[in-house]
């Protein structure tokens, strides 16, 4: 039987950020595997428009973008292993090795985290099927210059919630705000409760819950619930953002690198790369990543920056190996 096959740079995870760095690693001759449990695109391809890309003056679908970086991927030459889950990583003397799911190990001798984060959702089928079609699940609204005249539903309490719904005003003709407690939650600021209350198109719907969506295709409106009468009541709309946060996808790494209390993969542990990990030539980047800025453009710049830290990396390991090789000895 031949050896197992060694790469050069394994990257776990096709979202954006994963993309980002394979298409940079492989089109510097990088011998570069991605390795996907599901599809290629991650959350992006839930994105309206993204209109913060270079190159894109008037915007791109993430669905687009996301497809446009895999296609260029496979054009360099990198490897996907789909519908392949990662469940362990390890560190052996000169590589690393990625276990998965069905009993195979991949090697590399560096790797890029980049698996992304589940968002949280409300578990409501109707508004399941219509993700990406007038349902959002996000963090933050990049472009709300969209929703012009628009009526538009935001279910969450947070701090992140409100400044969505402060940013979609400005355009929007009216935007809601769907709280399931009977206040926004004890983290948001005073000054921002205060700037909601005096923008007159936004109201807050407190005691209230989004039970049921319908619409033929996309998003055509919103049933609502009052938890404390029981009333049912029915709003037309075409957009409806959740934003209840997320779970990063980090539950297999746990037991091999550092994460913060909310799961995230802590980096700049060993200077001066701040994107490496606490193992050598382990790195994160995007939204898994501790302090990211969670858009679809920034996790695609940083998936490139990771692939150079990475590359940097390689070298020296190189160069150390070599200077072992021809050193004399005693």
């Amino acid at each position: 039987m031949s050896a197992p096959e060694i790469y050069d740079l394994a990257v776990v995870g096709a979202g954006p950020a994963g993309l980002g760095a394979a298409v940079s690693a492989a089109a510097e001759g990088v011998k570069t595997a991605v390795i996907e449990a599901q599809t290629p695109g991650g959350n992006a391809v839930a994105s309206r428009v993204v209109r913060n890309y270079p190159g894109f003056p008037q915007g791109i679908s993430g669905a687009e973008l996301a497809a446009r970086l895999y296609e260029h991927a496979q054009a360099l030459r990198a490897t996907f292993l789909l519908s392949s889950r990662v469940v362990g990583l390890s560190a052996g003397a000169r590589d690393r090795q990625l276990a998965l799911a069905d009993g195979r190990t991949v090697s590399a001798r560096a790797v890029v985290i980049a698996t992304g984060v589940t968002p949280r959702r409300l578990g409501i089928a109707s508004l399941d099927g219509l993700s990406g079609a007038g349902v959002w699940y996000a963090d933050a609204i990049t472009d709300p210059a969209t929703f012009t005249g628009e009526e538009v539903f935001i279910v969450g309490a947070t701090e992140a919630a409100g400044l969505a719904a402060i940013q979609l005003a400005k355009f929007a003709g009216n935007v809601t705000l769907v709280v399931r407690a009977s206040a926004m939650d004890a983290g948001v600021s005073d000054a921002l409760i205060k700037q909601i209350d005096r923008t007159r198109n936004i109201r807050v719907r407190t005691n209230t819950q989004v039970v049921e969506g319908f619409g033929e295709g996309r998003l055509e409106g919103v049933k609502l619930r009052h938890r404390v009468s029981g009333t049912l009541e029915a709003a037309r709309t075409r957009a409806l953002f959740v934003m209840l946060g997320a779970e990063p996808n980090t539950g297999w790494l746990k037991a091999s690198l550092p994460c913060d209390a909310d799961g995230y993969v802590v980096t700049g542990v060993r200077a001066p790369s701040m994107l490496e990990t606490s193992m050598p030539r382990v790195f994160a980047a995007g939204d898994v990543r501790q302090g990211a800025v969670r858009t679809v453009a920034s996790a695609i710049v940083e998936g490139a920056l990771v692939s150079t830290m990475a590359r940097r990396s390689l070298s020296e390991a190189a160069e150390t190996e070599v200077g072992a090789a021809i050193s004399p000895g005693p």
